[in-house]
């Protein structure tokens, strides 16, 4: 028996579709971007917003993105400070974004913005995460199966389902970006965490563009540090290993001191000399070498995220309508007297009073238990929503 699933999305007219886009020197390609990304958007029949976070571009990509915003008020953009990463300038566009669902993908024209409509139409029947499940590449054969390695190791060994062949391209509901941004991880793979989270999740099969350019703005080493990042935050295939390794090196051990003490007392054979013992002494500092390191990133990870700092800093946005202004600064003013402003709140620290003194003898009848610490309503922390 199979089951539909079920899901109450607004109508089409009524949402707004966010749409997620990292840059970081990609001035060339940012308007036939914007234009085609508004020709998937207008396809939906969905009200949008294009959010751009310029990720500390070098190039003129910060004044390009500020034109673009000039033209159209649905153009956002979110300036960093500085480059901090792919990774962060995805959380920072995630945390800023008000639409009923957002699609993230990347700048360079690999990920098609034609695909947002299927995305879409998924999230209407009802999934949560809709990603897209990259073919076809067109990177050269060495990172093609680099890639292809990496996707099915990944699949293979992580702690959560993380589908192969999927990035950051794809779109997740408003409540699924609220949780993934609410996460305090400072090592921050995306398609890990949207995994972790769970909700309803399906994949669009989406044809990976080549660059339009030859120049790709992550570097092979940047990949190999996402990919330790994937490892250790998704995998305890790291620890795996060097357990496989200390069984591996005991066993060697009893085999060898066995040889030797069999060769020492049961036989007249010579125990083997000095190279043996280089090659066994060299074999157990490099297990050592290998144990120290893999702790070491675990402990360079724990000590980061202890350390607490932002994991990006905003310098400044352009047309950013933030979600928390819901009333007007002119609304917020009071027009009665200074005198009954002042007996309000007079009233309000006698009455608070009251209440504590109430509270008094029953908490004094008891003398193990101690008085309840009880601030008056005034004092409360407001909760955060």
């Amino acid at each position: 028996m199979s089951y539909s699933i079920v899901a109450e999305r607004p109508p089409v007219a009524d949402t707004l579709l966010s749409v997620v886009l990292p840059v970081y020197n990609e001035a060339r390609v940012l308007p036939e971007l914007l234009q085609r990304v508004q020709r998937a958007l207008a396809a939906c029949g969905a009200d949008y917003e294009v959010i751009f976070v310029d990720d500390g571009s070098r190039d003129p990509s910060p004044r390009v993105l500020d034109q673009l915003a000039a033209a159209d008020r649905r153009v956002q953009v979110i300036h960093l400070s500085r480059n901090f990463g792919h990774q962060a300038a995805v959380q920072a566009g995630l945390a800023h974004s008000r639409g009923d669902a957002v699609v993230l993908m990347d700048s360079d024209l690999q990920d098609a913005p034609e695909a947002i409509e299927q995305f879409v139409a998924q999230w209407r029947a009802g999934y949560d995460v809709v990603y897209a499940i990259r073919t076809r590449r067109k990177e050269n054969l060495l990172k093609r199966l680099l890639f292809s390695m990496f996707h099915r190791l990944m699949s293979r060994v992580a702690t959560v389902p993380i589908p192969a062949d999927a990035g950051i391209f794809g779109l997740v509901d408003r409540r699924v970006a609220r949780q993934i941004v609410a996460l305090a991880e400072n090592d921050r793979y995306f398609p890990g965490l949207r995994g972790w989270v769970g909700f309803r999740q399906t994949g669009v099969v989406v044809e990976r563009n080549a660059r339009y350019d030859e120049h790709p703005r992550v570097s092979l080493a940047g990949l190999f540090r996402l990919a330790k990042t994937a490892m250790f935050s998704f995998s305890t295939l790291p620890l795996a290993i060097f357990h496989v390794s200390g069984v591996a090196a005991m066993l060697i051990f009893l085999g060898l001191s066995s040889f030797s003490l069999f060769c020492k007392f049961c036989t007249a054979w010579a125990i083997p000399g000095w190279t043996s013992y280089v090659l066994i002494g060299s074999f157990f500092g490099a297990l050592n070498a290998l144990g120290i390191s893999i702790l070491g990133e675990y402990v360079i990870r724990i000590y980061d995220q202890v350390r607490g700092r932002p994991l990006y800093l905003v310098d400044r946005t352009v047309n950013m309508k933030r979600e928390t202004e819901t009333v007007a600064p002119d609304d917020m003013s009071d027009d009665r007297p200074y005198e009954d402003l002042m007996a309000e709140a007079e009233a309000l620290l006698e009455a608070g009073a009251v209440d504590w003194r109430n509270l008094q003898p029953a908490a004094q009848a008891d003398e193990e238990t101690p008085a309840p610490v009880l601030l008056p309503m005034w004092q409360e922390s407001p909760t955060l929503s």
